[in-house]
């Protein structure tokens, strides 16, 4: 099978242009900042669940990201100001993910140029046609997950 038509090489080609055309898009309307795409995804989750207390593992949950990435990802967030750890009072060991009022701003500065992008990557695209296409990429979604279950199910029975 040639890797052009496979669905690894599609999902890395659209994410590598959605992320090209956001950074044109900000560097043309000055809205350029040391941001990465991750971290925007993360201020927005933060962002929309500002009220609850997020964890670091639900950031691994929510964009099925290994814990030491998450862990990079929220030390470098923090070390730029989108972002604080603060203690619970349930328990002093584990650490909620804040937004800063820096990481809110951010977040607010590049929530409209992700909109715009959003629209302009559905033109020409029927409402049933984008009805498929989030019903196909649900289904990638539980097919790979179901994999990775598996699989853990596999080394875990291999370690004994």
């Amino acid at each position: 099978m040639k890797h052009k038509s496979t669905l690894g090489y599609e999902v890395k080609t659209l994410d590598n242009l959605f992320f090209r055309n956001l950074m044109s898009y900000e560097i043309a309307n000055n809205h350029m900042d040391e941001i990465t795409v991750m971290h925007g995804w993360i201020l927005a989750f933060l962002y929309e669940n500002e009220g609850k207390d997020i964890f670091q593992k639900d950031i691994e949950t929510e964009f099925s990201i290994a814990r030491s990435t998450v862990t990079c990802i929220v030390k470098l967030m923090e070390k730029k100001g989108y972002i604080k750890r603060e203690c619970v009072a349930q328990d002093a060991r584990l650490k909620k993910l804040v937004l800063t009022e820096t990481g809110r701003n951010t977040h607010e500065l590049h929530m409209g140029d992700m909109d715009i992008l959003e629209e302009r990557c559905k033109r020409n695209i029927t409402r049933e046609e984008l009805k498929t296409f989030w019903k196909v990429a649900e289904q990638l979604k539980r097919n790979l997950e179901e994999d990775i279950a598996s699989n853990k199910k596999i080394e875990s029975k291999e370690e004994k």
